[in-house]
C-alpha cells in the first residue's frame, strides 16, 4: 500500500474514519427504532422552529430529493413533523417533534461517553486541545478544499 503520509504511519482519513467508527459502534450499542446516524445528523441539522427540506438539504449538503427521503422516514418514525408552506402549498416545513429532540437528547448522551473514554484515554488536557483543534478545522472546512495561497 502507498503511504499518503510523509510522515509514515497511517493518513488523516483514516484515523478519522477510526474514530467515526467508534462513535457509530457506540450508537449500534443501543436500539434506535431503525434509525441509523445518517438519520440523527438530519434531524440533528433541523433548526429550531423548523426549515422547507430544500434549505435543510443545503444544511446537510445534500440533494432535495435525498434529503427528502431521510424525511420522509424521520416523519413516519414520529421524529419530524411535516406541513406546507402557507403562501407556497408546495413548501414541505419540517420541524422536530418532542419524540426527536428526545432522540438528539439520547444521542448526545451516546456522545458524552464517547468523548469521555477518549479524554480518559489521553487525558483531559490534551482530549480539551485535540477538541479546540477539531472545532477550528471544522469552522474552517467550507474552504478546506481549496488549495492555500503563499503570503
Amino acid at each position: 500500500m502507498v503511504s499518503v503520509n510523509p510522515a509514515g504511519g497511517p493518513h488523516v482519513a483514516m484515523l478519522l474514519g477510526d474514530l467515526l467508527g467508534a462513535v457509530r459502534s457506540a450508537f449500534f450499542e443501543h436500539e434506535w427504532d431503525g434509525l441509523r446516524p445518517s438519520h440523527v445528523r438530519v434531524l440533528a441539522s433541523v433548526p429550531q422552529g423548523g426549515c422547507p427540506v430544500t434549505e435543510l438539504a443545503g444544511l446537510v449538503g445534500m440533494t432535495k430529493q435525498g434529503c427528502g427521503q431521510f424525511v420522509t422516514t424521520l416523519v413516519e418514525s414520529g421524529q419530524l413533523a411535516e406541513s406546507r408552506g402557507s403562501t407556497d402549498r408546495r413548501l414541505r416545513l419540517v420541524t422536530r417533534t418532542p419524540q426527536g429532540d428526545a432522540t438528539l437528547i439520547r444521542f448526545a448522551a451516546v456522545l458524552d461517553v464517547v468523548e469521555q473514554r477518549w479524554s480518559d484515554a489521553v487525558g483531559e488536557r490534551r482530549y480539551a486541545a485535540f477538541r479546540a483543534v477539531l472545532e477550528e478545522l471544522s469552522a474552517g472546512a467550507a474552504g478546506a478544499g481549496e488549495p492555500s495561497q503563499p503570503g
